[in-house]
């Protein structure tokens, strides 16, 4: 990835809170290209807002460097807050004004207006545009978030930073949204998400996993599932709750989680052994019924949970 084409460049970033005594993010390096969709993937705590609210420059990092489309996030922060669109993880515009007060607002704010710019948010703004009148606190959840990325985009951003966008909304406008995105990015706008879902991960180009302000992994969804060592398996039998305890209490025990209506089970520790088998073997022997063994492809989230337990 050449340097000139980078849009974020995050190089040892550290951010501790309470003198230094709850560790946010530590010591992250990534970078994003331009016009890249890069994914940052994990649970509520995992360091994300912080490492966004670095990117935007409303937090300093305690050490390492950052730079958001070439300007540097500690002595260039005029530039970057005038060159980058932030949506933060709760609603934050203005309740009492309506949609189109809260848009007009915003694009004063950055010395442009909403005709100037409003190819860059028409696909969005006609879905709420017949509530135009409605105060914004009024809105939906999905209403709200539309609204959010219009004034997030009013003033033509380089690099767009969503944070959590999709946390609390329906499985129909999370959809829409990521739809959007995917238009956005055909306009040439490097985005950055943050997200707890893990299922959003394979809309990204290039994703980063983080737990405890760390990065455990960055790759394409492809590649980070081609990377699983091993081969995972889904086994149901008749007592869920009895096949778990079976094999976590087996010597040596089998690395095992409730998935849906399956249990996951990897396959290391098993040795030259054939894994159904093997597995069918125990079960049958704890006397269980019922009792499927399914070699299958890992997804993102048993991905990250293998990277937690190894």
């Amino acid at each position: 990835m050449e340097s000139d084409s980078l849009m974020v460049h995050v190089n040892n970033i550290t951010k501790t809170y309470n003198k230094g005594a709850v560790t946010a993010v530590n010591d992250v390096s990534f970078s994003v290209a331009k016009g890249e969709l890069f994914g940052l993937i994990g649970p509520d705590g995992a360091g994300k807002s912080s490492l966004f609210r670095i990117l935007t420059t409303l937090l300093l990092p305690d050490s390492g460097t950052a730079t958001v489309a070439g300007y540097d996030v500690v002595t260039d922060y005029r530039q970057i807050r005038s060159s980058v669109g932030y949506m933060p993880g709760r609603f934050s515009l203005y309740p009492d004004l309506s949609i189109e007060e809260n848009l007009h607002f915003f694009a004063t704010v950055f010395n442009t207006t909403v005709k100037e710019n409003y190819h860059l948010i028409e696909d969005i703004y006609v879905q709420i545009e017949p509530f135009k009148k409605r105060r914004a606190g009024k809105l939906s959840g999905g209403m709200k978030q539309k609204l959010a990325l219009c004034c997030a985009l009013i003033h033509k951003p380089t690099v767009l930073f969503l944070d959590e966008p999709t946390t609390g909304v329906d499985p129909v406008s999370r959809k829409e949204f990521w739809e959007m995105l995917k238009r956005l990015k055909q306009q040439g706008i490097t985005i950055v998400v943050s997200t707890p879902y893990m299922d959003e991960a394979t809309l990204c180009d290039r994703i980063a996993l983080i737990q405890q302000g760390r990065i455990l992994s960055i790759d394409t969804p492809q590649g980070i599932v081609a990377a699983y060592p091993g081969q995972l398996y889904a086994v149901k039998a008749r007592d869920m709750p009895r096949v778990s305890q079976v094999l976590t209490t087996h010597t040596p025990p089998f690395t095992n989680y409730l998935f849906g209506e399956y249990i996951h089970v990897d396959s290391q520790g098993m040795g030259d052994r054939n894994p159904t088998e093997l597995l069918r073997g125990i079960l049958t022997q704890a006397g269980l019924d019922g009792i499927e063994v399914t070699p299958i492809t890992p997804t993102i989230e048993d991905c990250f949970i293998k990277l937690l337990t190894t």
